[in-house]
């Protein structure tokens, strides 16, 4: 069985996601794996499958929200629901993207740090100001994020980012990739174990 990296597509705004980021480093070191991490807007992956988010519609909002915290309590992570929520990430993407260019590391690092922040601290990360001084508090001199996250360049990573995950058939968040098989959702942890443990089924 080959050793490729994990691909784990996140949105810094679903709480989904945030609890598959504590435990998605650990389940890939068991099996020998690596992680390729992959910041996206939800958005963008709705509107190409024509979707929308379970917490625009009241029914779901309800169950959805629920389910937010009892799959928090489950996987053992702490989790407070942030207000507002959701929220645009699309500057804590950005800014992951830049740091990505330069070492991975610091770059999942920031993703740890923004996710804990919201959904911990309830830090807004769509407040420009609130997330530049998060940026500050991670270790960027003052100005630098909001440099970055204004930049073009970086825009542009972000869309092209958005359009490969569409390309490669991501609709949703997180969303994984195993040796090309495809597995969407927190919930899918143990048939990603299995599948790490013993290969295709």
């Amino acid at each position: 069985m080959s050793r490729t990296p994990i691909d784990f597509y996140f949105d810094f705004s679903s709480p989904y996601s945030y609890v598959a980021s504590e435990w998605i480093g650990a389940l890939a070191a068991r099996h020998a794996r690596t992680v390729r991490w992959h910041a996206i807007l939800l958005g963008a992956t709705f509107q190409a499958a024509e979707l929308k988010s379970p917490v625009s519609h009241p029914i779901k909002r309800e169950y959805a929200m629920l389910d937010f915290e009892r799959s928090a309590r489950f996987a053992g992570v702490p989790l407070t629901m942030p207000q507002p929520f959701p929220i645009a990430t699309q500057n804590a993407a950005r800014l992951f993207w830049w740091l990505q260019a330069q070492d991975e590391g610091r770059a999942i690092a920031w993703a740890h740090h923004a996710f804990r922040a919201y959904f911990t601290r309830g830090v807004n990360l769509n407040d420009p100001p609130v997330l530049a001084a998060l940026a500050q508090e991670f270790g960027l001199p003052q100005g630098e994020a909001e440099a970055v996250w204004s930049d073009a360049a970086w825009k542009d990573k972000l869309k092209q980012a958005n359009e490969q995950a569409i390309a490669a058939g991501v609709f949703g968040a997180p969303f994984f990739v195993i040796d090309g098989e495809p597995f969407w959702g927190n919930d899918r942890r143990a048939q990603m174990e299995r599948w790490l443990e013993k290969g295709p089924f």
